[in-house]
């Protein structure tokens, strides 16, 4: 079967309960999966396949709307900050209440809903209180990367839908069928980070290795100076803006190709305001999984330091146990930066923090 939830590769439990939940549809739905399991594609093929006649045929002009991003009665809600403010949610309570342009549903996007319950004033009760009696033609689409217990409640108002990422080999399978040689295909698959569609925009990127092999060879650069540190951070923060090339060329092609379907000035005019919005939350979602991904390859370093440590420890190597402690607090660092990926809009600030961390002075 070919519809839009075969771009869920890997995840045929997930696909076939989101192919139910499309034909059988109810008022919420929760996505609940780690970071890089694919929540995001799993939400944007369920609206894709909740708008089309065919329950997500992927080939309709419906369905190729909603999956770039176009289509006026999906719309995707963001936050501001580093959580979400009651004044976003009722927002979002807001345009749920429209009526549908089209003869779809009107469908509300929310993605890290866990960060309702984070911040000085918790927004989790607005978010209830929408869920609670919605339009009978509005259908609430949730993503979340963990489920705290202060959001049972959230929760509990709607259904579940629990996403797994794919394997690398899944990933890779699936980039050489499409054409990509083995070898892009393989450092595609093991950078993609269980996302196919990011693993597509990778394959196109003959920078990638080099970015790796800059972040294993990192340890090796901390001499134990805060220059170097300061000028290691700034090199990562321009490894990741290199990074963001080929997703801005693949975004370029997506919305010359939508130019040119709209027909009409005023068409093109709309569709262009929707292609920005939708470039905007896809780039800022990639360089974060590029720091992610970054940050995953340091922590394998270390950790293969620390295997080997604690074994010359074990042979009675004398100065091993010193650099087994070395070694623990530079991975608790790397917790740290990860933790804080997920709550900060300074990335500058945080790739400083990290490499001062990791140094020695």
């Amino acid at each position: 079967m070919t519809d839009v939830f075969s771009r869920l590769v890997g995840r045929s439990a997930t696909a076939d309960a989101l192919r139910h939940h499309a034909r059988h549809p109810v008022h919420a739905y929760l996505v609940l999966g780690p970071a890089g399991s694919g929540v995001h594609d799993a939400l944007r093929a369920l609206a894709a396949a909740l708008q089309c006649p065919d329950h997500g045929c992927a080939t309709c002009a419906i369905c190729r709307g909603v999956l770039e991003g176009t289509d006026p009665d999906v719309q995707w809600i963001e936050r501001a900050g580093l959580a979400w403010r009651v004044d976003e949610i009722r927002e979002a309570e807001r345009v749920a209440r429209r009526r549908p342009l089209g003869a779809g549903r009107q469908i509300v996007v929310l993605e890290d809903v866990e960060l309702t319950v984070a911040g000085a004033s918790p927004s989790a009760p607005a978010l209830l209180k929408s869920l609670e009696e919605p339009p009978a033609r509005t259908v609430f689409l949730l993503g979340a990367s963990e489920l705290p217990g202060t959001l049972d409640t959230v929760a509990s108002r709607c259904v579940l839908v629990r996403v797994a990422a794919p394997s690398d080999d899944d990933i890779e399978e699936r980039l050489r069928a499409e054409g990509v040689s083995a070898d892009a295909a393989h450092a595609a698959a093991h950078a993609a980070l269980g996302s196919l569609e990011r693993a597509r925009v990778l394959a196109d990127d003959p920078a990638l290795v080099a970015r790796l092999d800059w972040w294993r060879a990192l340890p090796d650069r901390l001499t134990g100076t805060p220059a170097v540190a300061s000028a290691l951070a700034r090199e990562a923060a321009a490894l990741l803006d290199e990074a963001m090339v080929p997703l801005e060329r693949s975004l370029a092609e997506a919305a010359a190709r939508e130019r040119e379907e709209a027909g009409s000035f005023g068409g093109r005019a709309a569709n262009r305001r929707e292609l920005e919005a939708q470039s905007r939350r896809e780039q800022r979602r990639f360089r974060t999984e590029e720091l992610t991904l970054g940050l995953s390859t340091l922590t394998a370093v270390y950790r293969e330091r620390l295997a080997r440590d604690l074994e010359a420890s074990r042979d009675g190597d004398g100065r091993a146990d010193h650099r087994v402690a070395g070694t623990l607090r530079r991975l608790d660092a790397l917790r740290e930066a990860q933790r804080r990926l997920s709550t900060t809009l300074d990335e500058g600030l945080l790739l400083h923090d990290l490499l001062f961390a990791l140094s020695d002075f």
